[in-house]
C-alpha cells in the first residue's frame, strides 16, 4: 500500500503564491512518476504538472511559466510551486503517483482558492 499526504493549500489573493507538497510512504520502491492534477467545480480533473523519476517534466499550457514542479527523491516528496496565481487556478489539487507496474495512487486533495 501507498499513502500520499498533501499539504500547502489555502486561500490566496490573485498574484500570490503557494507551495504544495506531497509525501509518499509505504511500498514506494518502484515509483515512476509523481504529479499534480486539479479539479474545479463542474469540470473534469486535469493534469497540472508531472515529473518522472528521470526528471522529465510536463506542464499544462495554462500554468507554464507560473508553476514549477520539483521533487526530493530522498524524502519521496514532490512539490508544486505556484506563482502569479489567478482565480481560474481555484480547484482541489490532487497528488498522483505512478508506478512502473502501471498502478497509481491519489492523495486526498487540497483546496486552493484564489480570490480577493
Amino acid at each position: 500500500q501507498v499513502q500520499l499526504v498533501e499539504s500547502g493549500g489555502g486561500l490566496v489573493q490573485p498574484g500570490g503564491s503557494l507551495r504544495l507538497s506531497c509525501t509518499a510512504s509505504g511500498s514506494i520502491f518502484s515509483i515512476y512518476a509523481m504529479g499534480w492534477y486539479r479539479q474545479a467545480p463542474g469540470k473534469q480533473r486535469e493534469l497540472v504538472a508531472r515529473i518522472t523519476r528521470g526528471g522529465s517534466i510536463n506542464y499544462a499550457d495554462s500554468v507554464k511559466g507560473r508553476f514549477t514542479i520539483f521533487r526530493d527523491n530522498a524524502k519521496n516528496t514532490v512539490y508544486l510551486q505556484m506563482n502569479t496565481l489567478k482565480p481560474e487556478d481555484t480547484a482541489v489539487y490532487y497528488c498522483n503517483t505512478e508506478f512502473v507496474n502501471g498502478d497509481d495512487y491519489w492523495g486526498q486533495g487540497t483546496q486552493v482558492t484564489v480570490s480577493s
